[in-house]
């Protein structure tokens, strides 16, 4: 509340556009929806005898004294005085413009925290400006903002954007959103629309109860969130309907021919295992899609080990045997090699007769190897190819690819995924897409950022998966978990030991991977201790995962690199340091790099305490968890609750958050309802879905389609 500032120059005016710009602030829409962080009152002016104690409040003084003083250190002191008591004003950061507004005999209105002390009563670093004028009538909006964006040139910018924007109403009639309604002078308040509630949020009267604004329980907030979740919906259903109407290749097995095996029973004959319910019902899911001229768009979800890779596997072998090409993608070389390995053993044997090989691509290959591969893949003699972000590359060319498969969604962008679709331009036609992720999604995900989606679950493990035992212990005990390592290798076990970080870090106190791998050296003689991070040359890795994998290393120090897809039976015991630094989901993906043989497994959080001796609370949540369940589901029901959809989502927004008003967790009645408003919209207000969602989500409605 300084000044109230002249006009501003045109440089400082093109510098408020830029930041403007900066905050994706281009329409007057944008702006009407750019809401306040929170309120402050000018509204009214309180006595300085009434004023408590540590209570942010506005008075109007006169100065009485004002004079810089130069000890302790250079500050501005002034004192104010009202009708019913005096006030000390304490600046540290001041300009000659200031002095002269805070001269003697000035008539200020001045607002800020008030706090009594031995000298009297004090504000420091208040806002201010010259006396006159009427209090406001609402509250006054503090609004996100960025540097060289200033509060005042915000506020007049909404204003003005507010009386421009289209605001009507876009809502179906007869299709009131379930918005808490509030009672007021004359019993029971109108619903708001979106006009009243955005002129009300952006400008509040005094009366309101602020814990409703703070929280978003105001009716006027509800009726915001239920437009935009309104419009992720119906954003979702288009691009669902629109994907409807795009053409795939039909992809079956062949008729089968007398005496000779089907390709995907050979494949099944030649498993060391039997598929569980569960895959085969996911298999069935798949394979009706693929089965249909429309692009499959799937997303197969389970817990880690539950068997996502051959439930893949069977989906490439049915669409190698209709004559196309696969493509599966890896988000990083280890487990690509983890892919490539385990098809290659599964499908080789059936490809041969048929003239056809499985093609592996990665950024780190020879030229030579490269472009081997790149031959054999634009040949189509290559039916699958398996790699890392290498298989999109502008030089790979498919002969007729007809199936994408992606794991670990999440960790790629919408860019690379369209990407990987964009691979098929032969005959107008659509890759069928597979999406897999070892991280279940939430029910109110599913209902809300994956609603154009269809998810097939994996809801029970493998037989002869163990339990695995999860203890959280200090770092003080860390020699008892080294005495726990040596009985580990000693029974002919291995050990992983994870650190969060490769080298020292100023900023973060932890123990790294080089120093750790040198002390578990020292601290386990005669035991081999490799040690595995991703700046690591390709072949190094290559070379210290075959040790461990043949089960010559006994101990494993790696970073995250070994987060997924890494897959040792005789491992037994995980080792993750830090813990309280790692993330639910990460953690839970760690953890299931053991437990996948016969002998009973652990998982050892080692964790270390703050100066205070205590862990966060956020840190202590997530520990809580993975020592309580081993359960993926519960574990990302969880890790919702305490991370916000956010991560879960990864790049699949491109980094735009596609609902800033809406919780999950607290709106699910409104989710239910635009869930079902959503497609009736669509069928019988095709026009004000069309506007509603424009309104909405601009340009940002193209990433929900990838």
């Amino acid at each position: 509340m300084p000044a109230p500032s002249p006009a501003p120059s045109k440089a400082a005016a093109s510098s408020a556009q830029k930041a403007l710009l900066k905050l994706g602030l281009t329409r007057d829409i944008d702006l009407a929806l750019h809401l306040p962080l929170r309120y402050e009152d000018e509204t009214r002016i309180t006595p300085l005898r009434n004023a408590r104690d540590g209570s942010v409040v506005q008075i109007e003084a006169t100065v009485v004294s004002s004079e810089v003083q130069l000890r302790p250190r250079r500050q501005l002191v002034v004192q104010v005085e009202d009708d019913t008591g005096s006030c000390e004003l304490r600046f540290f950061s001041f300009y000659p413009s200031h002095q002269k507004t805070l001269a003697v005999g000035a008539r200020l209105r001045i607002r800020g925290e008030i706090k009594g002390g031995f000298w009297g009563r004090q504000m420091m670093h208040p806002a201010f400006r010259t006396a006159g004028g009427e209090l406001p009538a609402a509250l006054t909006p503090v609004y996100p903002t960025v540097a060289g964006l200033p509060q005042p040139y915000l506020r007049r910018a909404i204003a003005s954007a507010l009386q421009r924007a289209d605001l009507s109403d876009t809502l179906p009639p007869n299709a009131a959103p379930p918005v808490h309604q509030t009672f007021g002078a004359g019993g029971l308040q109108p619903l708001y629309s979106l006009q009243q509630a955005l002129r009300f949020l952006h400008n509040p009267t005094p009366d309101v109860a602020l814990a409703t604004l703070e929280d978003h329980t105001h009716p006027a907030w509800q009726r915001l969130k239920a437009e935009e979740l309104l419009a992720q919906q119906l954003s979702q259903y288009q691009s669902k309907r629109e994907r409807a109407r795009l053409r795939a290749p039909v992809l079956t097995m062949p008729a089968a021919v007398p005496g000779v095996l089907p390709l995907d029973a050979q494949f099944l004959a030649q498993l060391p295992f039997g598929l569980t319910r569960a895959q085969q019902r996911v298999c069935a899911e798949i394979a009706a899609d693929m089965a249909r001229p429309v692009p499959m768009h799937r997303l197969l979800q389970g817990d880690v080990g539950s068997g996502k890779t051959v439930v893949a596997a069977l989906s490439a072998v049915t669409c190698i045997a209709a004559g196309w090409q696969c493509a599966l993608m890896a988000p990083t070389e280890i487990l690509a090699e983890q892919h490539f390995g385990k098809l290659v053993g599964w499908l080789e044997q059936i490809l041969a007769p048929l003239g056809k090989k499985v093609a592996w691509l990665s950024g780190a290959q020879k030229k030579k190897q490269r472009s081997e591969m790149l031959a054999l893949i634009a040949s189509g003699e290559a039916a699958l190819v398996v790699g890392t972000h290498a298989v999109i590359q502008e030089q790979v060319q498919f002969h007729h690819l007809a199936l994408a498969v992606i794991d670990e969604q999440h960790r790629f962008g919408v860019a690379q995924r369209l990407a990987l679709r964009q691979k098929l331009a032969h005959a107008g036609l659509e890759p069928h897409l597979l999406m897999m992720s070892a991280t279940p999604i939430p029910r109110t995900l599913a209902m809300s950022y994956y609603a154009d989606l269809d998810v097939s679950t994996i809801d029970e493990l493998p037989p002869g998966r163990t339990p695995i035992v999860t203890k959280l212990i200090a770092d003080s005990r860390r020699d008892e978990v080294i005495e726990r390592i040596a009985a580990q290798v000693a029974a002919g076990r291995q050990v992983y030991w994870v650190c969060p970080l490769i080298e020292e870090s100023e900023a973060l106190d932890l123990s790294n991977a080089t120093a750790t791998h040198v002390d578990l050296s020292e601290a386990l003689p005669g035991v081999m201790v490799g040690l595995l991070h991703s700046r690591m040359p390709t072949a190094e890795k290559k070379a210290v995962m075959e040790l461990f994998t043949a089960g010559v290393m006994g101990v494993l120090v790696s970073t995250t690199v070994i987060e997924v897809g890494v897959d040792v039976p005789n491992a037994s015991l995980m080792v993750i340091e830090h813990s309280e630094r790692f993330g639910l989901s990460q953690l839970h993906q760690l953890r299931g790099r053991v437990g996948r043989g016969a002998a009973a497994s652990a998982c050892v959080l080692l964790y270390a305490v703050g100066d205070n001796g205590k862990l966060g609370e956020t840190a202590r949540d997530r520990l809580r968890a993975m020592a309580e369940t081993n359960d993926g589901f519960e574990i990302a029901r969880r890790d919702l609750e305490i991370r916000g959809p956010g991560e879960f989502l990864g790049a699949r927004q491109s980094g735009a958050a596609m609902l800033r008003f809406a919780d999950l967790a607290a709106d699910i009645a409104l989710l239910e309802w635009a869930r079902e408003c959503a497609p009736q919209m669509l069928d019988r207000f095709p026009q004000l879905a069309e506007r509603h969602v424009a309104r909405w989500l601009g340009g940002k409605a193209e990433y929900l389609k990838a």
